[in-house]
């Protein structure tokens, strides 16, 4: 009977400090990650988007420009390098 008690004894005390100590400290970093998860883009990536789509833009637009002065120069240059 003593060696139960003894036991009991000895597997109380870490169940103790993992119930103080350990669970709340885990609970509030597993909430906090899914709450950083959750937020989505920042402000930052907001703008780097922003700035990114107006690059893109410039680009669409020059691009236009090149095939448009391709197309007055050598009006067959689509069939070449379409494929």
């Amino acid at each position: 009977m003593n060696d139960i008690l003894i036991m009991n004894d000895i597997l109380i005390a870490p169940i103790i400090v993992f119930m103080v100590i350990v669970a709340p400290i885990w609970i509030i970093m597993h909430y906090r990650t899914i709450g950083k998860k959750q937020t989505g883009m920042s402000e930052a990536d907001y703008k780097k988007l922003a700035e990114l789509d107006h690059i893109a833009d410039k680009m669409e637009q020059r691009i236009s420009t090149l095939e448009s002065i391709l197309d007055h120069e050598t009006p067959d240059w689509r069939k070449r390098y379409d494929r």
